[in-house]
């Protein structure tokens, strides 16, 4: 990419350089970010335009019935109302057809598996209730007989899901064993002699749990359970299991229900329990695209390994992660959206004036809370867009191989963890950079926060899917160094010894540069944008390296050996996890920024690109300065290079939040409606014709002068 204009490596400045920093360590004439002749200006409709990515139009369709206040979430309702709202809801999407573009085209659908993505995250800012539901009838339910079933499956049952004939839940979760899908103890034994599957809870930690529509809108489930033929466990497979009577609603015989009543959030949403039996159900009622059993009970699968066929089974379901990660962007989207605009209105403390109070967003503090979390989001958005690309490259057959495969669930673990926190920090703080009023539920950010805490533990546990993502790290190390020769492993354990990260297959840059002479120039010149590249990328890569070390051999142990061994460096694998997701927003940052043409425009965006990297480089400085990438005299200096970001993207926050593209009628908090700028007006007008009047009584300071 080019070169960012405010980069430190022109200037040959370190901390070797007497003008920039003084005897004491500190910053004696730290260089500014760069100047332009004209300050820039942001072109808000071309940035929107970026903003909504390849799927554009179905966004802008999308948010076009999310602004309906029909489908907006009404707060104060007793969560028996709110469920019978959103199912009612349900129905506006399927006469609007907004839920078809995931299906077959011979079904009536468009085959549009991006773009369903695209328009189905939207939905949040109209009621994550509404979202979520919507993702358990068709991204999971019918997602599930789609990716799963054949094409006898789809003519039998995917009609009726799509128009809501059928509601149904997604019966995968037991309350024994939560993300750990494998172990789940609910049965399905083939009866020859009937040729019917038996579904079975055989004890109370094997309850299906937190399933929505399970406790009062489901008709059927598809259910996960340990498929059992001959005496043979073949593993988890899923079948298509009618649970009530359409008409009285009641549970069929074997099948039990139990409600999970009012929960933190996403009270919308008919979450409940299932159990089974002895319930039989056909034997062409499993879901037998990756497995299937014959009449006399013989097995059979395209996938000979148990173990692989387990894990592409569960791929077919990545969209639900997929679409959380651009959910949560969109929610912190809104809450910044809010609280920015709120913070250039409201005025509190006379700082610099007797009569004119400070706007909130003036102060450095207030921009410390507020623009790298916009930094952040604007990075994740990009990324999410990315892996959209990905997830419709997969589904749509047009990269469909193995590596894409996994590529696609390793991408959706990282960034869906990463999002989903990030959100709920977000909108943690944008309510209380609002004060009181960010604590009123008109201003949506509790409601908000609520409704979006349970994304970081559905669909995955996010220290879970970390840990997938820190295996497939290891991984890719392994197979690195597997095909290098003796001298090549000698040279690496050397340059370990050195502090040096020798170069994997985890696309890192480089190697460790000593922090000294003109190298250190080049090393800690922290807003070139190769610089802020290597310090992330190198981190994620020392970290993988010294886990794989620790680890070596651990698979020729005995089992708990092996398993106490790898506990002991969970954390550190978990935050090399964490390390690699932040380096992917970074880059996806970085690679947005090339598709900017207006100059004005480039040179913002470069600098939130830049508050983001630094901001995590600061994050994480103690790693930093204790692997010796970085000096102390440098790590002094990053606050005061990130205050001086603050300070050129304060003039642009205002733009920035407007190309998001919400309207009032998707942000919907009474802070950002303009109320606050008329109250200010009015106080502001008050006090001037009081001065004006000469009757304004004087302060006591000034009284005995």
């Amino acid at each position: 990419m080019t070169q960012s204009t405010d980069s430190l490596s022109a200037t040959g400045v370190g901390p070797s350089d007497p003008a920039a920093v003084a005897a004491d360590g500190s910053s004696a004439d730290l260089p500014d970010v760069a100047d332009t002749e004209e300050a820039p200006a942001v072109d808000v409709a071309a940035l929107g335009e970026l903003l909504l990515g390849t799927w554009a139009d179905v966004r802008r369709t999308a948010r076009e019935l999310a602004a309906r206040p029909e489908l907006h979430k009404v707060e104060g309702l007793t969560h028996t109302e709110h469920r019978e709202r959103v199912f009612g809801q349900l129905k506006i999407l399927v006469d609007e057809g907004a839920i078809k573009r995931a299906f077959p085209k011979e079904l009536g659908g468009e085959d549009n598996h991006g773009g369903n993505i695209a328009g189905f995250e939207e939905l949040v800012t109209a009621d994550p209730s509404l979202q979520i539901k919507s993702g358990v009838q068709w991204g999971l339910f019918g997602a599930a007989v789609l990716h799963l079933g054949t094409a006898e499956h789809h003519r039998r049952w995917l009609p009726d899901i799509m128009d809501l004939t059928v509601p149904g839940a997604f019966a995968m979760t037991e309350i024994g064993h939560g993300s750990d899908v494998a172990s789940i103890a609910t049965t399905a034994t083939y009866d020859e002699t009937t040729g019917e599957f038996v579904l079975n809870t055989p004890f109370r930690a094997a309850w299906k749990e937190y399933l929505g529509n399970a406790a009062k809108d489901g008709i059927a489930a598809v259910v996960f359970a340990q498929l059992i033929a001959k005496g043979v466990n073949h593993g988890v497979h899923a079948f298509y299991v009618p649970i009530r009577d359409p008409q009285t609603k009641d549970c069929l015989p074997g099948i039990r229900s139990e409600d999970d009543g009012v929960k933190g959030g996403l009270n919308g949403i008919d979450n409940g329990r299932l159990a089974f039996d002895h319930v039989r159900v056909p034997r062409t009622n499993l879901l037998n695209r990756y497995g299937d059993v014959a009449e006399d009970g013989s097995y059979s699968s395209p996938i000979a390994s148990p173990g692989r066929r387990f894990f592409t089974m569960l791929g077919t379901l990545v969209q639900g992660r997929v679409s959380l990660d651009g959910a949560a962007v969109a929610a912190a989207k809104v809450g910044l959206a809010a609280a920015i605009r709120y913070a250039t209105e409201r005025r509190q403390f006379n700082a610099s004036s007797d009569t004119q109070e400070e706007v909130l967003l003036d102060y450095q503090r207030h921009q410390r809370r507020l623009l790298p979390l916009l930094a952040a989001t604007y990075a994740m958005g990009f990324a999410h867009e990315e892996l959209l690309a990905k997830f419709d490259g997969v589904f749509s057959g047009a990269q469909a191989t193995d590596e894409d495969r996994q590529d696609l669930e390793t991408l959706a673990a990282a960034l869906k963890s990463l999002s989903t926190w990030h959100a709920l920090d977000t909108l943690q703080e944008c309510r209380e950079a609002c004060g009181g009023a960010g604590f009123m539920i008109e201003n949506r950010f509790a409601s908000l926060r609520a409704d979006l805490d349970i994304y970081v533990t559905f669909e995955g546990d996010n220290n879970v899917l970390l840990q997938l993502v820190a295996k497939r790290l290891l991984n890719d190390y392994a197979k690195e160094f597997r095909t290098m020769n003796v001298g090549a492993l000698a040279k690496f354990a050397l340059g370990q010894a050195r502090g040096m990260a020798y170069k994997t297959g985890l696309g890192a840059v480089g190697q460790f540069v000593a922090d000294s002479g003109r190298a250190e120039r080049s090393a800690l010149a922290l807003r070139d944008p190769d610089m802020q590249q290597f310090l992330l990328a190198e981190r994620v890569q020392t970290m993988v390296a010294q886990a794989a070390q620790a680890l070596a051999g651990a698979n020729r142990l005995p089992q708990s050996e092996a398993a106490a061994r790898f506990n002991a460096h969970q954390d550190e694998l978990i935050e090399a996890a964490r390390a690699h997701g932040e380096l992917l927003q970074w880059e996806a940052f970085t690679a947005a920024l090339e598709k900017v043409q207006d100059p004005g425009t480039k040179q913002v965006l470069t600098w939130l690109r830049d508050l983001f990297g630094l901001t995590l480089i600061e994050k994480h400085l103690a790693w930093h300065l204790m692997n010796g990438r970085l000096s102390m005299q440098r790590g002094r200096t990053l606050g005061e290079y990130i205050n001086r970001l603050l300070v050129k993207l304060r003039p642009h926050a205002l733009d920035l939040v407007d190309a998001f593209g919400y309207t009032q009628h998707h942000i919907r908090a009474t802070v950002a409606s303009g109320v606050e700028a008329t109250r200010q007006a009015e106080a502001a007008a008050y006090y001037a014709e009081l001065r004006a009047s000469g009757t304004a009584p004087v302060k006591e300071k000034k009284a005995g002068k």
